[in-house]
């Protein structure tokens, strides 16, 4: 897999790629590698980089306020393991409630659908390097739509139960990812 090109695709063609994606390995351990690992870097790199070089704006008159290297640092790792562990949850829950929307239990598909349907968020990320167009990660949301796409071609629900199934799955995820801002905090 090219991982730009896949990227690319993702992005631009969510329907036709979703499709191809469909009929490769969903291996936990090669979508971590070889994906994850790569694009969930780029929110936590992008926020150190901000706190830490550049600064974010003070307080008072319009100063920078610098971070401290470490605590910036710590910070990056944990957000970045988060997201290993978010994704995988993410799996999990779509993969736990497939049967009650009539929908194949797959694991493997329910991993390339958690892992592939963030791409945006990741890539909405570098937004955190500049800090006025911080708000431009909003622009991640668009990992909803591409969820949206890619539940009925992996896990096939019916098609009077995709929506459902798409909304339950996303507020299940909201709440995952509540309950983990609240453990690991809102430091970066």
């Amino acid at each position: 897999m090219d991982i730009v090109e896949r990227v690319k695709a993702i992005v631009l063609r969510p329907a036709a790629e979703w499709r191809a994606i469909e009929t490769e390995s969903g291996d936990t351990g090669y979508l971590f590698t070889n994906y994850v690992a790569i694009l969930a870097a780029i929110p936590p790199v992008a926020t150190f980089i901000r706190r830490v070089i550049i600064g974010a704006p003070g307080p008072r008159f319009g100063g920078h306020a610098h971070f401290g290297f470490f605590s910036s640092l710590f910070g990056a790792v944990i957000h970045y393991l988060a997201a290993f562990v978010v994704v995988y949850a993410m799996a999990m829950i779509i993969d736990a409630l497939a049967p009650t929307f009539l929908a194949r239990k797959n694991q493997e598909n329910a991993m390339k659908l958690a892992v592939y349907s963030m791409t945006p968020t990741w890539l909405a990320g570098v937004f955190a390097l500049i800090p006025g167009l911080g708000f431009l990660r909003i622009l991640g949301l668009y990992s909803l739509y591409v969820f949206w796409l890619g539940l009925p071609v992996l896990m096939r629900p019916p098609p009077d139960k995709t929506a459902p199934y798409a909304i339950a799955t996303v507020g299940c995820v909201i709440v995952l990812w509540v309950v983990v801002t609240a453990v690991i905090g809102r430091g970066m």
